[in-house]
């Protein structure tokens, strides 16, 4: 039988993944701060797939405590975390994987008054936001662009993940998805058709009836989520490393599992694109027709 040492030793902890990265890059890895807003969803898988990676230095901001119907997706919630802080639960995980790791933490949420704290010394801001977050979430990216801090989401779209990064001196979020000037559910429509312009999931939906943005609901699987983290942190470490080209504003990507799927899509002037006015016009319409 093997003798286990009982002592963290991080080179040990992470040695798997030499190959895929040289020794000084894991000790870069190790060295890097990534700011997650919101550990439900995708957020908890991200920093998880992070963690694992390496990545030695968190700022994580949640408000909520899990409940039942986080079950089918979020990395955190098991029947012992019920009715926990989010934010507590996955730092436990977190430091779990690495004893080591350097968590700041922010459990009121992400707001215009820790904003600075929760952005300051990131080398990557990986987003996590509800979906339904568009005001905070806008502020987040106006303040990275204005920082110089790279900016990435890959939303769970069904059975699939879309994904988007935003870098200093490209297109900004606010020029990609133009939200000014509509209503909240509309805007809401178009943060979804703007992250996954090829709208693939709209495909295998059985029903828009589950698609309420009025009351904040939208369904989702475990699948996407974990497809998300995986596309995601690729990119994560990549521009960490700054090793390999990865697609930014108004290019983006999207893969598709259930349709077996992959798509590389191309939106000059975002959501003002004319593919992209007939996509939102087309699921406006589908929303509206449900609720009739």
């Amino acid at each position: 039988m093997a003798v286990i040492s009982d002592a963290f030793d991080y080179r040990e902890a992470f040695s798997r993944n030499l190959g895929w990265f040289s020794e000084a890059e894991q000790q870069r890895l190790r060295s890097c701060r990534v700011a997650i807003g919101g550990l439900g969803g995708v957020g908890g898988s991200h920093a998880i797939t992070l963690a694992r990676l390496g990545v030695g230095q968190f700022t994580l901001s949640d408000l909520d405590v899990f409940d039942w119907p986080n079950m089918n997706r979020q990395a955190g919630a098991f029947a012992s975390t019920i009715g926990q802080p989010k934010l507590d639960a996955m730092a436990r995980t977190l430091r779990d994987i690495n004893p080591e790791v350097q968590l700041r933490l922010l459990p009121g949420g992400i707001n215009e008054g820790n904003l600075e704290e929760f952005l300051a010394g990131a080398d990557l801001y990986v987003d996590s936001l509800d979906i339904f977050a568009l005001p905070l979430r806008r502020q987040v990216f106006a303040r990275c662009r204005a920082l110089g801090i790279p900016a990435i989401t890959a939303a769970p779209m069904g059975m699939g993940t879309a994904f988007l990064a935003f870098l200093p001196g490209g297109m900004s979020f606010e020029d990609y998805f133009c939200l000014d000037g509509h209503s909240f559910e509309d805007q809401v429509l178009k943060f979804i058709v703007g992250v996954s312009p090829s709208m693939q999931q709209r495909h295998y939906l059985l029903t828009a009836r589950t698609v309420d943005l009025f009351e904040k609901k939208v369904p989702s699987t475990a699948i996407g989520i974990e497809l998300a983290a995986g596309v995601a942190c690729a990119n994560a470490v990549k521009l960490l490393l700054g090793r390999g080209d990865v697609l930014s504003a108004p290019r983006g990507l999207h893969f598709d599992a259930y349709r077996n799927n992959f798509t590389s899509t191309w939106r000059p002037f975002g959501n003002r694109h004319p593919l992209q006015r007939l996509m939102f016009w087309a699921m406006q319409r589908r929303l509206r027709q449900a609720r009739a």
